[in-house]
């Protein structure tokens, strides 16, 4: 019995290097590349517009958000003032409440490591809260903001 044995692919082709046929081949590579120059050219034309509508429609409604805070500020200045000092307040409670989670983390880290048990009571136990007081102090913070600092961070 003879066994034929699959033929490999040859490793090299041959190409033409013929003077003849390289200039009417570069003639169409060149075209060829100068007509997807264009396409990307307009393609990234399109994006760029896109982009600026974009931007348009995000500025517009942080714009109207900054009005809205601004006419809420001027009806309620006393308003205004309390957010401004609960913030302040609530802030020196977060440091608080940021000190006794890391300890809390300090202490606890092994076991954390070690089981999922103490890594979920963690969780359970600080994650809400600090959620929570988290949005208070944003809230707060964005009510009793200075219309001109606003301004100044956009």
């Amino acid at each position: 019995m003879s066994q034929s044995q699959p033929t490999a692919p040859p490793i090299f082709s041959q190409v033409d290097v013929s003077a003849g046929s390289s200039d009417t081949a570069s003639g169409n590579a060149h075209a060829e590349h100068s007509e997807l120059l264009r396409e990307v050219l307009a393609a990234q034309d399109r994006t760029n517009e896109i982009l600026e509508e974009l931007v348009g429609v995000m500025a517009t409604g942080q714009k109207q958000r900054a009005q809205e805070l601004h006419h809420w500020r001027t009806a309620n200045p006393g308003l205004a003032d309390n957010c401004r000092e609960a913030a302040e307040s609530l802030s020196r409670v977060h440091l608080q409440y940021l000190e006794r989670l890391t300890e809390e983390i300090c202490d606890t880290a092994e076991g954390m490591e070690d089981g999922e048990f103490m890594l979920n009571e963690f969780v359970d136990r600080f994650g809400p809260r600090l959620a929570h007081l988290n949005g208070v102090i944003q809230v707060l913070a964005q009510l009793s903001s200075d219309p001109e600092s606003a301004t100044s961070l956009q």
